[in-house]
């Protein structure tokens, strides 16, 4: 065929019908590889498969996707539509073939909420070319083909052509092998998820929905009256409570880790909790569940975000509450707490203008510590710790222990060494910046203080091809749900010690938060579970009746 002849057929006075078909098929064949790829991985596997199932796969992902884009087959709305869907497909293909993202509801959530700082810390080289060679071929087309658009009674018939096609062709997979489709699947349910840009789509509709256009949810109030257990005549108290940002357990060197990557706090001998699991896989889940009392089971944004959390009960209760941010805001968490966020201004030292290192939270905790107003303070540090994929700007040069390491956003073009020791690096600062917040604590005189570290999800390194975090949470590696928690206390007998060092290799998870912090400031609550409470069984009055018995 001619030059001519194909420009005539695919560029020149085109149908819709036409075009919806071949950008679909370009979306299957490039934009969907990975879909096609773990399918067929998973068919493959079984010991008896049916070849004519999977040539059906890709035809079958074909029509759905004819039936999706037909729906925006308008007049001067078809292109842009597809140029739109172009560009976030490509953005999405990228992102998954390099850190193995999957684009769920999670992740939707996970990505709106986000700044732009952090955003912009995704974009390099590397993925603006990627992102050019995936999408040009059919950005080009789009720019070159001359669409013909009949009268709108033609137009109707050419889309219930195209419309009954698809279903009929549906129809037809779904008679022959809907067996096996069902089978695949029930035991794959993580495979929708990288259908391009279909799940988005959804996910995208569904967060809009539940955050949008649902009814507003009537505030609820779990205890209008808290109060304090302690004495006025028993001294002050502060705790500390440090939400750590991506720190995963496996890579301290308190749980076993061959690095040193623990080489501050270990001075302080702190007890560190080896087995504790997050609430999620990502920062705008696991922040606000963690200070919820619902629990991971039953955690839902709307719900957490319209009942009392864990600092009004303790505000309500007459502690004095102040959070410290250095990362990306609370997510709804500290919203009726008093809050300072770090100035990120590159006129501080330890601020570059998008990011602050971790020890800018030490002087206006210092300037707390030095005025305490209240019997129980609870102050709450949101440190940036391990944000990735720029792991190399959470810790200063002189901090750059573990080499060689990776200067570079795209990490998945640095070696897996590379990433981890730079990884690694920004666990021991953050474990530094611990260190300096125990020695504050250490140098108050009559007051009794602790803190309380745990992060709030893990990161995947390059394990299996993963990258970051964010996964869906039934199909994530441990790598991002286990997590490290750390305590230490001023005030710690050899018997409460003993019981939580035998406690510490227990199965512990962000459900245990809100009522440990309760017990830790001695707030009596009717939203208390003891049962919950990590710290309760070690406490000197229950020893002291265990032993007694």
């Amino acid at each position: 065929m001619s030059y001519s002849s194909l420009q005539t057929a695919f560029i020149d006075k085109v149908t819709a019908n036409k075009v919806i078909f071949i950008v679909s098929s370009y979306f299957v064949l490039v934009f969907n590889l990975s879909f096609l790829y773990k399918t067929y991985h998973a068919v493959l596997l079984l010991d008896d498969y049916n070849l004519f199932f999977l040539l059906s796969v890709p035809v079958l992902l074909l029509n759905v996707l004819m039936i999706f884009f037909s729906f925006f087959s308008v007049k001067y709305l078809l292109k842009p539509a597809l140029i739109f869907f172009t560009m976030m497909s490509a953005l999405m293909t990228y992102a998954t073939l390099s850190y193995g993202i999957v684009f769920d509801y999670g992740m939707i959530e996970n990505t709106i909420e986000t700044s732009s700082s952090e955003a912009f810390s995704y974009l390099n080289s590397n993925a603006f070319f990627i992102v050019i060679a995936l999408s040009v071929i059919p950005l080009m087309y789009l720019y070159k083909v001359n669409i013909v658009y009949n009268t709108c009674k033609a137009e109707s018939w050419q889309r219930v052509k195209l419309l009954s096609v698809s279903t009929l062709s549906l129809v037809g997979i779904a008679f022959f092998f809907y067996g096996d489709y069902a089978s695949v699947g029930r035991n794959n349910r993580e495979l929708s998820a990288y259908i391009t840009p279909l799940k988005s789509v959804v996910s995208s509709y569904k967060f809009i929905r539940n955050n949008y256009f649902t009814a507003s949810v009537k505030f609820t109030v779990l205890d209008n009256a808290p109060s304090l257990l302690t004495q006025d005549d028993e001294g002050k108290r502060v705790i500390l409570m440090v939400v750590g940002e991506t720190a995963r357990a496996e890579s301290f060197s308190l749980n076993g880790y061959d690095k040193a990557t623990n080489q501050f706090t270990r001075a302080y001998n702190p007890i560190s909790f080896k087995n504790m699991s997050s609430c999620g896989t990502a920062t705008a889940v696991s922040v606000p569940c963690m200070f919820s009392a619902l629990g991971r089971h039953d955690y839902d944004k709307q719900l957490a975000s319209n009942q009392q959390n864990l600092l009004d009960i303790v505000k309500l209760a007459n502690v004095d509450v102040l959070w410290l941010d250095n990362n990306e805001g609370c997510k709804g968490a500290c919203k009726r707490v008093t809050t300072i966020n770090m100035d990120k201004s590159k006129t501080h030292e330890l601020c570059d203008g998008d990011y602050c290192f971790d020890e800018v939270l030490l002087s206006p905790l210092t300037e707390k510590l030095n005025h305490l107003t209240h019997q129980t303070t609870l102050i709450v540090l949101h440190l940036i710790g391990s944000h990735g994929p720029t792991y190399y700007r959470r810790y200063p040069e002189k901090f750059a222990k573990f080499l060689p390491d990776c200067q570079r956003s795209d990490i998945q073009n640095c070696t897996q060494e590379q990433v981890i020791n730079t990884y690694d690096n920004t666990i021991a600062y953050s474990d530094y910046v611990l260190a300096k917040m125990i020695n504050r604590l250490s140098s108050l005189e009559a007051v009794e203080t602790s803190m309380l570290y745990v992060s709030d999800h893990g990161e995947s390194l390059g394990e299996n091809g993963l990258y970051l975090h964010g996964f869906p949470y039934a199909l994530a590696p441990s790598q991002q749900t286990h997590i490290p928690m750390l305590y230490w206390s001023s005030n710690e007998d050899k018997a409460n010690r003993q019981c939580l060092h035998d406690l510490a290799n227990q199965n512990f998870s962000h459900d245990n938060v809100f009522h440990s912090i309760l017990g830790l400031t001695e707030v009596q609550s009717t939203a208390y579970n003891p049962n919950l409470d990590i710290f309760q069984q070690c406490n000197s009055e229950h020893l002291l009746v265990n032993n007694t018995n």
